[in-house]
């Protein structure tokens, strides 16, 4: 049916009806212009990448909403404040062990022959612009990134998280640890104070002890005999480059096999080994660990403004013939310290090779115990035989052993911290000093299988009353008789938990978790 081109209501050959006037195009604003703009650069990526269905699947995982999993999430945006605020604190250090004579605004040491590490670091702390207060953050920062890794590792071992298919992301945590404490003391080490130059002359003592290449080691490390002029800008550049980058590839590892293996989370209604209860990391997730991160900062921030830390201008500049009196490392050292000060003066000669008494405390101790920590999920899995995969976490009172062996081992690290001020113990509390030796001696022999009986003596005390609760129901305090006149108490049936909707798994993500646990 052919249409006449005079009828006025039938479209022309362009289309367009000519009785009908054309509707302007309507004018783009700035808003729909951005998002096509948006839209095209994503679709010009995802045509060379092909990227979309990567991303769509990582912005739909689900996290469990429960404050123990903020722990890790401390450790990692103390990890980004120390990269930002480090920044800033390289373009005013100078790595240099030449001496000057300071002529700075802190009159006290006007005058003074030191290093050009220590003066630049009290020209960061009084003539550089908001220096000392990124000096302070920088500090306080990398405490709490030390602890908040151990008590994120305790949250993980007390819960069983580190159970198959999760051992290779345990003993990466085990390795942050043992790097942020690296990393903790080279960083305390550069200025070339007389507390960290103590700590810098006992390092190059503990590394000389070694048998047969204890020698070679410090002379290749040091550049020399202690002091030296060469430690100084080597450390500086493993503080700034070497171990930062080790960090942030272990870092990736295990946000990357986090994602990759799903999250853990607390046993519940609504919550199995396939599917996660919480909210998806974006919107939601993001959002509110976004704002987080400005908590960490700001918290850094205000420890920073108002609690002095490491003031190496009271400290004075490093010289080999004075040691500070009452000299304590950062937390995180001491029970190396501790360790230290505890051991005998054994000197034990093997094979024709002495090895002297801080080698016990400060080299093979430490190794021992790292390697018990990295293993210990497959010594665990040796002991129970339970090969199984776990996405759900146990309660610690559920695992007697498991926790009170946590609880003893915790209680010997104590007793070695402790021990790492125990001269400040005695002249605090004016007792001798040999008092508190054997004292810490004493905890580290006994203390950690009385804990390690005292807490499974709770777990199992715990796990009774749960028990009982369960099948009797909570007391309420009323007491009522029956009619032949006994009297007996009155039970409430348990309060039963919250019941959480799940947000289902896609398909893609139930195929991986499949494929990754087995089922």
């Amino acid at each position: 049916m052919t249409t006449s081109t005079s009828d006025p209501g039938a479209p022309n050959r362009l289309g367009r009806n000519p009785g009908i006037p054309p509707v302007p195009k309507r004018a783009k604003d700035s808003t729909t212009m951005g998002g096509a703009a948006l839209g095209g650069t994503g679709k010009w990526l995802d045509e060379r990448l092909g990227m979309a269905p990567k991303l769509r699947r990582t912005l739909n995982k689900v996290f469990p909403d429960h404050w123990s999993f903020m722990l890790g999430e401390i450790a990692l945006y103390s990890f980004v404040i120390l990269l930002l605020t480090g920044t800033y604190l390289t373009f005013f250090f100078k790595a240099s062990s030449t001496e000057v004579v300071y002529h700075g605004s802190y009159m006290p040491l006007r005058g003074t022959t030191m290093t050009e590490a220590y003066a630049s670091t009290l020209n960061i702390s009084f003539d550089v612009r908001a220096g000392l207060i990124m000096r302070q953050i920088h500090h306080w920062a990398a405490l709490l990134f030390v602890a908040s890794i151990c008590v994120h590792m305790m949250r993980v071992f007390f819960t069983g998280a580190f159970r198959k298919p999760r051992e290779l992301n345990w003993v990466i945590g085990v390795g942050l640890l043992v790097l942020a404490i690296l990393e903790g003391f080279a960083g305390y080490s550069l200025p070339d104070d007389l507390l960290s130059g103590t700590g810098l002359r006992i390092a190059y003592s503990i590394t000389e002890s070694a048998p047969v290449m204890g020698s070679y080691l410090a002379w290749f490390l040091f550049g020399g005999d202690f002091p030296g002029d060469a430690f100084i800008s080597r450390l500086y550049a493993v503080h700034i480059l070497l171990i930062p980058g080790i960090l942030v590839a272990l870092i990736s590892a295990h946000m990357a096999l986090l994602v990759h293996q799903k999250h853990t989370q607390f046993p519940g209604p609504g919550r199995t080994e396939t599917n996660v209860v919480g909210s998806r990391l974006f919107p939601g997730f993001s959002a509110k660990t976004g704002g987080f991160f400005f908590i960490v900062f700001g918290a850094c921030a205000a420890l920073a403004s108002l609690f002095q830390i490491n003031p190496i201008w009271l400290f004075g500049p490093y010289e080999a013939r004075n040691v500070s009196a009452g000299s304590q490392p950062d937390w995180y050292m001491g029970f190396l310290d501790g360790s230290s000060r505890l051991m005998p003066g054994w000197e034990i000669r093997l094979f024709g090779h002495t090895i002297p008494p801080i080698v016990w405390p400060a080299v093979i101790l430490p190794g021992i115990l790292m390697a018990l920590v990295g293993g210990y999920p497959w010594i665990e899995q040796k002991l129970t035989g339970d090969k199984n995969y776990h996405h759900l976490l146990d309660r610690p009172r559920d695992r007697p052993v498991r926790t009170a062996a946590g609880a003893g081992f915790i209680a010997f690290y104590i007793s070695l911290w402790l021990s790492g001020g125990n001269d400040v113990l005695a002249s605090i509390f004016h007792i001798s000093l040999n008092a508190t030796t054997f004292a810490g001696r004493a905890l580290v022999v006994f203390s950690p299988p009385i804990t390690y009986l005292v807490t499974k003596r709770i777990c199992l005390n715990l796990q009774a009353r749960s028990d009982a609760v369960a099948h009797h129901g909570v007391e309420t305090g009323f007491i009522s008789m029956s009619p032949d006149g006994q009297y007996a108490e009155i039970h409430a049936p348990a309060p039963q938990p919250k019941h959480h909707t799940p947000i289902p798994v896609l398909p893609d993500d139930l195929r991986e978790l499949e494929a990754g646990s087995g089922h």
